[in-house]
């Protein structure tokens, strides 16, 4: 594991606006499921093989982009700096020019936007 990587969800425990953090992650599962590569691969320090390298891209164009997160945000949540994340983006717009490529990731967009609509918690009535 890259010596800086801290998981997004950890990095905002206790602070304003940290509820949705867990996202990140949520991204990068969704993201190794539909591409069936294994999760620990999206996370690893090294590049890996061309298919987790691609996986891995995309996770991190995807929190970019879907959930708002900055690049150094996504960055450190996948062990990798802020360029990385940069280029990765570049790279999966590149990509979308190819239909099915680009219908893949709609989708991929589509079940984000879905699932990150719900609320992680349902408020407490007061009194109880």
């Amino acid at each position: 594991m890259h010596p800086t990587y801290q998981p997004i969800a950890a990095a905002a425990q206790g602070q304003p606006g940290g509820g949705q953090a867990w996202a990140c992650d949520d991204v990068a599962a969704l993201v190794a499921r539909e591409n069936n590569v294994p999760m620990r691969l999206l996370m690893h320090a090294s590049r890996c093989r061309a298919s987790a390298a691609r996986a891995r891209q995309l996770a991190m164009y995807l929190a970019h982009v879907m959930l708002g997160r900055s690049l150094s945000e996504v960055g450190n949540a996948f062990g990798r700096d802020r360029t990385t994340v940069s280029y990765a983006c570049a790279l999966i717009e590149d990509l979308r020019e190819d239909a099915e490529f680009d219908a893949f990731v709609t989708r991929l967009e589509q079940v984000i936007d879905e699932q990150h609509a719900q609320p992680l918690w349902e408020p407490r009535h007061a009194g109880h």
